[in-house]
């Protein structure tokens, strides 16, 4: 509703809205790089995992595409410098519910799955980062089953 309300005061005075900031305690923003640590782990990033990438972002985060590119830039950014999962996944525990932590693992199994497999690299990194999200391994199975069933699914009649 904030949103909306200044995107009409910047209509009216003809300013323009900024960009959404993304810092370094955004939880879109760690979430975005634990995306992007995912997507670029097996060590090519194809343009469908970019493109997943970048729809997982707006859809979640209800961003336009500019700040989905501004968000994507960053990510790729803090993880080229990051040395481990904990700087994100901390922050993502302070900001999230549990709820929350399911769908970031969510997330990190839909960009995995976005060039048509699962490596065993991106697998042992969602799994890890689930252990750093206090989620369970009941759960984070689970979820990737859903995820390999709705991407390999996709395409078959019922």
């Amino acid at each position: 509703m904030f949103r909306t309300l200044s995107d009409f005061i910047s209509d009216i005075t003809g300013g323009h809205r900024e960009a959404a900031a993304f810092d370094e305690t955004d939880y879109r923003l760690a979430a975005a790089a634990l995306l992007v640590h995912v997507m670029s782990i097996d060590g090519a990033v194809t343009p469908e995992e970019r493109a997943v990438l970048k729809t997982i972002l707006a859809g979640r985060f209800a961003l336009d595409e500019a700040e989905t590119e501004q968000l994507v830039e960053l990510a790729i950014a803090k993880d080229a410098e990051a040395v481990d999962l904990y700087a994100f996944t901390s922050v993502l525990n302070r900001a999230l519910d549990e709820e929350g932590r399911l769908r970031i693992v969510e997330m990190m199994f839909e960009v995995a799955y976005a060039d048509g497999g699962l490596s065993e690299f991106e697998d042992n990194l969602v799994w890890r980062a689930a252990e750093l999200l206090n989620v369970g391994s009941r759960d984070r199975i689970r979820i990737r089953r859903e995820v390999r069933e709705e991407t390999e699914g996709g395409d078959t009649p019922a």
